[in-house]
């Protein structure tokens, strides 16, 4: 009788055991369990840590919360403006209702990069090149509403959408490279235009100042020299401004008359009468 109840208090432990290792279910911090039991859906899902269900009854199924990250493929399309670009993007989701993530949709995963592929290719049939290439922020907002919109039924909150590149064909690329290229060109020209009429305001204003002042010429000339000399060049250039030439000729011309004059004065006085030669006899 002894050994009958030894054997069956074992064969119950031996079952208990089997039924605990059958029935215990840890579910990790990250994960919220959801309870199908006979078919059915219970009212709330299991918390993070070591919970149990009824072997043969219930079935758990866990869902990650974490936050996905999911890269969308490549998209190749035509923009508002006849362009074909290459777009790829990625989508940054998370589950916050782990029920409707398992009963409203077959797999969220997939229905989301589904959802994030025809919403891309939307975009870029809505857009201009222009905005593709530097209004993105913008864009990026419109695609998170589109998939937003009805990933809220299936339990799943899109957090953020980036569009990653932009592909571009060769011939395009050499046509931007060509239209930057002559838009800079056009702002080089416009600077030299610029710096060349504020330098010919200098130096107007410059030549009206010497002209008031003459003695400014020499100095401006004697500078030129000093910064010529301390190139330690062996040929030294001095130039000559023309209205300096014009000073010398002008002053030549007024005293040619008044030395004429001068000599006109002091030479001898001729007189009517011979004059008388004293020879020794």
């Amino acid at each position: 009788m002894l050994q009958e109840l030894v054997g069956a208090i074992v064969a119950a432990g031996a079952a208990g055991l089997v039924y605990l290792a059958s029935a215990a279910r840890v579910v990790k911090q990250y994960e919220r369990g959801v309870v199908f039991r006979l078919g059915r859906v219970t009212d709330a899902h299991r918390p993070p840590g070591f919970t149990m269900i009824i072997p043969g009854v219930d079935r758990l199924r866990k869902v990650n919360m974490q936050i996905v990250t999911m890269p969308v493929p490549a998209q190749e399309g035509i923009t508002r403006d006849n362009v074909t670009v290459r777009v790829d993007a990625v989508v940054y989701f998370k589950v916050v209702d782990p029920v409707s993530a398992i009963i409203r949709v077959e797999d969220y995963r997939f229905a989301v990069s589904q959802m994030a592929q025809t919403s891309l290719r939307s975009i870029i049939g809505k857009s201009d090149l222009d905005d593709l290439l530097s209004n993105r922020e913008k864009l990026n907002q419109g695609l998170e509403l589109m998939i937003d919109s009805p990933a809220v039924e299936w339990g799943v909150t899109i957090d953020r959408v980036e569009i990653k590149d932009v592909s571009l064909p060769d011939t395009m690329k050499r046509s931007m490279a060509r239209q930057a290229e002559a838009d800079r060109e056009r702002r080089a020209r416009i600077i030299n235009a610029d710096a060349e009429l504020q330098a010919s305001r200098k130096l107007a204003e410059a030549a009206q100042q010497m002209a008031d002042t003459p003695s400014a010429l020499q100095l401006r000339l004697l500078q030129t020299v000093m910064a010529v000399a301390a190139e330690k060049n062996s040929t030294l250039v001095l130039p000559i401004p023309v209205e300096l030439l014009r000073f010398l000729e002008k002053g030549s011309q007024e005293t040619g008359p008044q030395e004429k004059s001068l000599e006109e004065k002091h030479a001898p006085q001729q007189t009517g009468t011979d004059d008388v030669v004293f020879r020794p006899g």
